[in-house]
């Protein structure tokens, strides 16, 4: 591994924690480790592979497959419904572990994070190596970790870390360290399409020029690429010669809150569809009022037997929080876009727009105040006593 440069300018770590979900539930049942098993729906259901061991990705199961097929690459593989309030719980614990090392964090999913820890004294492979220790002794989760001066490269030094380990059936626990200075030098034998940006019609735009690493990016001229590809060709350039400035942001903008439900077999009865929708009204409000936010815009997102998705949207005079007016309009739009009994596969709500909620108490708003009151205290309730406590009539 190469030595550790001090003059870095700055100092990322990124870290993914190694097949989450089924490493946390070889926590939970040790007699599952080294045995191939996927975290998913299943077979009969048109289930998906959310996760699965390192002894099943050597049998060519992969994240994403239908769980049908993943049956057939093992016949014996183990299938365990996922738990995700488990996971979002070991979650936050390796979060919290992060925050003890810097207040820089950016978490990008349920398991990986940004830190920023240029301003440490400690060398970086010690803090790097003292975490991952303390996540696998703690916590009994295994993580890889890339190193560099910025985002990008940190995140793809985790991802060649991993892919270079020999343990095919067991986790990683990789630790790679890209010195400052040498991040082009290290991109550029790497296949294009581990630069973010690259996806599939990029990617084949560019095999048409004969362009196959990120080496063979950054040979070009920046002003052909972006002659070529707009913008885009641009981004795609300084990517490639190890550029990336975006700081590690320790705080976001939440854009959009939503939820949505696959079906196991597809629904074509209104009152499934209306109880689905309410359902989904009332957590998206509920996380709204959570989170003190209010939106104006409503979506609903369908998704038919053949798999055709679409999404329609209504912006509101004012901003809401409230579930009766989110499901009304998820409603409103459902009925304009389905065809009575037309089967749907998968439904969503959501709200977008978002921001602080604003209350104008008038003289004709004295119901809509109780309305949101009594909101308040079944969410009070819901919070303490589990959502099935108390429900609106």
């Amino acid at each position: 591994m190469p030595p550790y440069n001090k003059y870095m300018t700055r100092t990322i770590l990124h870290l993914d924690l190694d097949a989450f979900f089924c490493s946390v539930e070889e926590t939970q049942n040790p007699a599952l480790r080294g045995k191939p098993f996927a975290v998913g729906g299943k077979p009969n259901e048109r289930g998906v592979v959310a996760s699965c061991s390192y002894a099943a990705r050597s049998l060519g199961i992969r994240s994403a497959m239908p769980m049908a097929r993943a049956v057939k690459l093992c016949g014996n593989l183990i299938i365990i419904s996922g738990r995700h309030g488990l996971y979002s719980e070991f979650s936050k614990k390796v979060m919290d572990k992060f925050a003890q090392v810097t207040p820089l964090v950016e978490q990008i999913s349920i398991d990986e994070a940004f830190l920023d820890i240029s301003d440490m004294s400690e060398p970086p492979l010690r803090v790097a190596r003292d975490l991952q220790n303390s996540i696998k002794n703690d916590l009994d989760l295994p993580s890889s970790i890339g190193i560099a001066s910025n985002k990008l490269v940190a995140k793809i030094a985790t991802e060649v870390g991993k892919k270079s380990s020999k343990k095919k059936t067991e986790p990683p626990f990789a630790l790679t360290l890209v010195p400052f200075g040498e991040e082009a030098k290290f991109l550029a034998p790497l296949p294009v399409d581990m630069l973010w940006g690259v996806g599939p019609k990029t990617f084949a735009r560019l095999a048409e020029l004969g362009i196959h690493t990120i080496g063979d990016i950054a040979a070009w001229r920046e002003n052909d690429l972006a002659r070529l590809f707009g913008e885009h060709g641009r981004d795609l350039w300084r990517h490639a010669q190890g550029i990336d400035n975006r700081p590690v942001a320790a705080e976001y903008e939440t854009k959009s809150v939503s939820q949505e439900n696959t079906f196991s077999v597809d629904v074509r009865d209104e009152k499934t569809l209306e109880k689905t929708l309410r359902e989904q009204s009332q957590q998206v409000g509920r996380q709204l009022r959570k989170n003190d936010l209010a939106g104006k815009t409503v979506k609903l997102k369908i998704r038919w037997s053949d798999f055709t998705t679409l999404t329609r949207q209504t912006t509101l005079p004012n901003a809401t929080d409230n579930d009766d007016e989110i499901l009304k309009t998820a409603l409103k739009l459902l009925r304009a876009t389905r065809t009575q009994h037309q089967a749907v596969r998968l439904i969503g709500v959501g709200v977008s727009g978002l921001g602080a909620p604003i209350r104008q108490l008038s003289l004709w708003d004295a119901g809509g105040e109780k309305s949101r009151k009594l909101q308040e205290v079944i969410d009070q309730l819901q919070e303490k006593y589990g959502r099935d406590v108390i429900r609106k009539g």
